[in-house]
């Protein structure tokens, strides 16, 4: 594989809420092989109160990877992450504290708070963002608010992938799709929204550079990896924002759309710009950033996260059940039992799952889960009817009826969920492949070297190298019933 004169290889980590991987890419006559050749939990540590990442040990793990890597050289690498989450350096570079986690509460007050300076009109119209308490625009508030002497002490704030890229290499910048992300970059030119910042007192001299995706943001310092031959690798920024990668990898445009499935669930289509229309900001959609100068229109939903909540839940309860286990149980049991809204502000970050839906179920007159099983069927079956709730309304923003869903990502291998997808909506699913991420990671290197002409080019080669599994709509008629109720729970704010 990897190594021979004619196989260029390139090294991908893909960084999420619950793991870190890290996957070798090597094209070999027109053919991507990857493979995994480290994995590492990443939980969120808490102290004084607050929820945040443990960078440091995600960079030892990291490390760890690049000693594990086995091929003569490397035509580049790169880091992506989840979106929104931020860090501070300071005087010297060093990292002044662990970056905040998205769940962390301290951004609810502080999005109320920016409310009563801004309204949400002005907001989208210079971001384009989905409004969303955990975006980087009320962490960095609430930064101000609680530590104004850390934040004086910052000279360049960057984006999590951004921090292993400079890690790396030296270099502090900010990738585009990751900037994105953060509700204080303006999507037409693609600069640092900082009137926005400014006019909420918000140091605007911190966001650091922004470079897009494929830019070579330096090379692989000296003793980072215990492999010498692999010092002054090209250090490559993909779509650095895990969802950008992802759907770098494939084709959802026009009347396709995809869902990137995993803890979150984003479901958009891909477009040539930006859309910053009153019925887009009516709906909350936001406009990212993706590759090659895309757009990517999304909502984006609660996804797998309240089932992967329920099985720790249980798991520390005492009962251990895998998710295949749960899926096989769930498609037996009885359908639209209980419906729940999976934005409900009760499943962000609950201590107890499964009661978080049992009390959205008492709020709405619903019978309780009262099994694993039901409690699978029942966030399962959510989900797909809010897919199909949102591209109705995307539709409504882009005046195209979806005809294709392209699913991806870890919960692209839930065979129930692409099958309720389906139903619920009605629409042709095209599901996988899993490692969509990575493959958009990569795909963005080969493009960044040469491998790859374009971004055409480069999807083609993740098709014929992936296969995909695909769904017809079934039963159909018996969703629409369940999709009124759905609408109902949604409008009550609970």
């Amino acid at each position: 594989m990897a190594g021979t004169s004619n196989t260029e290889t390139w090294l991908a980590f893909d960084l999420g809420a619950e793991s870190g991987r890290a996957f070798l890419g090597s094209l070999r006559d027109g053919k991507l092989d990857i493979r995994e050749i480290h994995r590492f939990a990443n939980e969120p540590v808490e102290y004084g109160g607050r929820m945040h990442w443990d960078a440091p040990r995600i960079w030892f793990e990291m490390r760890k990877a690049l000693a594990a890597t086995d091929v003569p050289r490397l035509a580049g690498m790169g880091v992506d992450t989840w979106g929104v989450d931020y860090a501070l350096l300071g005087q010297r570079g060093e990292l002044l504290q662990n970056p905040y986690h998205y769940r962390d509460p301290r951004s609810l007050s502080a999005y109320e708070e920016v409310l009563t300076k801004v309204t949400r009109a002005d907001i989208y119209r210079a971001t384009g963002i989905q409004l969303m308490a955990i975006n980087t625009l009320y962490q960095f508030f609430a930064a101000q608010r609680d530590t104004p002497k850390i934040l004086a002490a910052a000279e360049k704030m960057i984006m999590m992938p951004d921090l292993f890229h400079y890690w790396m290499t030296g270099n502090a910048v900010c990738e585009y799709t990751d900037a994105s992300t953060t509700q204080f970059m303006n999507p037409v030119t693609r600069k640092w929204a900082l009137d926005l910042l400014e006019q909420l007192g918000l140091p605007s001299r911190l966001p650091a550079e922004i470079v897009e995706p494929g830019a070579i943001v330096g090379h692989l310092l000296p003793g980072i990896s215990r492999n010498p031959s692999l010092n002054a690798t090209p250090v490559i920024a993909p779509g650095s924002h895990d969802t950008a990668s992802a759907v770098a990898a494939i084709t959802a445009r026009g009347n396709a759309a995809f869902i990137s499935s995993g803890t979150w669930s984003l479901i958009g289509t891909e477009l040539t710009a930006p859309i910053l229309s009153d019925e887009a900001m009516r709906f909350n959609f936001t406009n990212e950033g993706g590759v090659c100068g895309t757009t990517r229109l999304l909502k984006n939903v609660m996804g797998l996260w309240m089932l992967q909540c329920c099985r720790r839940a249980w798991i520390a309860a005492g009962r251990e059940y895998d998710y295949g286990q749960l899926t096989d149980e769930a498609a037996k049991a009885r359908p639209f039992r209980s419906i729940v809204n999976p934005d409900s502000g009760l499943f962000l970050s609950p201590p107890d799952m499964p009661a978080a839906i049992d009390e959205f179920c008492r709020k709405t007159d619903q019978p309780c889960p009262d099994s694993p099983a039901t409690y699978t069927r029942t966030i399962l079956e959510s989900l797909a009817l809010k897919y199909r709730l949102i591209l109705r309304d995307m539709a409504s923003v882009t005046g195209q009826k979806t005809q294709q869903i392209r699913v991806i990502g870890g919960g692209s291998k839930s065979r129930l969920l692409n099958q309720f997808t389906a139903d619920a909506t009605g629409t042709h699913v095209l599901a996988g492949p899993t490692e969509a991420a990575v493959l958009g990671n990569i795909g963005v290197q080969m493009l960044a070297t040469g491998a790859a002409g374009s971004l055409e080019e480069m999807r083609a080669i993740v098709e014929r190298s992936f296969p995909v599994d695909a769904y017809e709509p079934q039963d159909t008629e018996v969703w629409n019933d369940a999709a009124e109720r759905f609408v109902q729970y949604s409008a009550t704010g609970i």
